[in-house]
């Protein structure tokens, strides 16, 4: 186990206090718990969800660049967290659970997918270095929709998950563009058996399954109260991904509420990056948040947010 003076803290706190006993239900990703009877399931979904955080001494980005991301890759782990969240959704479903004396395969992979390598799907050094095409020197911090425009175009290379990545702009969903995008090429590119939520997605082999990302402003300088009550119901539908955001160039991957409080998984933590060289065994503790989340007013979230939905077929949708 990895030794806790290794860790470098920088926002976060390991003695982030427990759930409130209340008899408000808290919403996680689209499950409703009890905090009062069903704490433990509670906490077995938070902790199951991959938890990426700033690490140190992976090897430089584009060869010659940073060996850690501490101070300006929040918003790029945030960005890793919730598509993460989709890939267990898309290979193993929303109600798998982490087991770290039985890692599951189609797990690994996914995981595998986000290590701080060069030649890793979604790793840190993709992020950064496709991030230079939308105007951001490696290095610089993100916003939410800079992130969500990165990740659209590194998942076009996943042919394993055969995801659409739909951006809605300017607040416009246009369900058109949509079906084009999640029917062209899927007869070719998805594979037979592959699972969709957990289920195999024959009946819906003319569909790729569809990521929504769709870029918010929920007011100037705060967010303005009219529009709270809408944004914790994006954590109650079935479908949700979450919300990437947090507080002015510092950010969370929001994941839930209770009562009047968000509920969110925090990168401001420094860790050893993870060597990748034995591909068969990956120590993925320190993937996971093993103690309760963060928490915050809604009221203190900066209006400047991205909500994720995923959509497994045009029936669901």
């Amino acid at each position: 186990m990895m030794d806790a003076a290794t860790l470098t803290y920088d926002t976060l706190r390991f003695d982030t206090p427990d759930f409130p006993e209340t008899a408000e239900p808290v919403w996680v990703l689209g499950r409703k718990y009890s905090a009062l009877t069903e704490k433990d399931e509670l906490l077995k979904d938070v902790t199951s969800r991959l938890w990426f955080t700033y690490r140190r001494n992976f090897s430089a980005i584009g060869g010659t660049g940073p060996t850690s991301d501490t101070g300006w890759g929040c918003m790029l782990r945030c960005g890793q967290m919730i598509f993460a969240q989709a890939l267990l959704c898309r290979h193993i479903g929303r109600d798998w659970r982490w087991d770290k004396q039985k890692p599951h395969g189609e797990y690994l992979n996914i995981l595998t997918a986000f290590l701080d390598k060069k030649d890793s799907y979604y790793s840190i050094h993709q992020i950064a270095q496709m991030g230079v095409g939308e105007g951001k020197y490696i290095g610089q911090w993100y916003g939410p929709n800079t992130v969500a425009q990165v990740l659209r175009k590194l998942a076009a290379f996943d042919q394993w998950s055969s995801l659409a990545v739909h951006i809605a702009m300017d607040n416009t969903v246009v369900i058109e563009e949509i079906r084009r995008l999640c029917k062209a090429r899927c007869a070719d590119s998805c594979g037979a058996g592959l699972l969709c939520n957990g289920h195999s997605e024959t009946s819906d082999v003319l569909w790729k399954p569809l990521v929504l990302l769709i870029p918010l402003r929920l007011g100037l300088s705060e967010i303005n109260e009219a529009y709270i009550a809408t944004l914790k119901h994006c954590f109650m539908v079935p479908q949700s991904l979450g919300v990437i955001g947090g507080r002015p160039n510092s950010a969370h991957y929001f994941i839930g509420y209770v009562g009047e409080e968000l509920i969110y998984l925090d990168p401001h933590t420094t860790q050893p990056a993870v060597d990748p060289s034995d591909s068969s065994f990956v120590a993925d503790e320190s993937f996971h948040c093993q103690h309760p989340p963060c928490r915050m007013h809604v009221s203190e979230i900066d209006p400047s947010i991205a909500v994720v939905s995923v959509i497994y077929s045009p029936a669901k949708r």
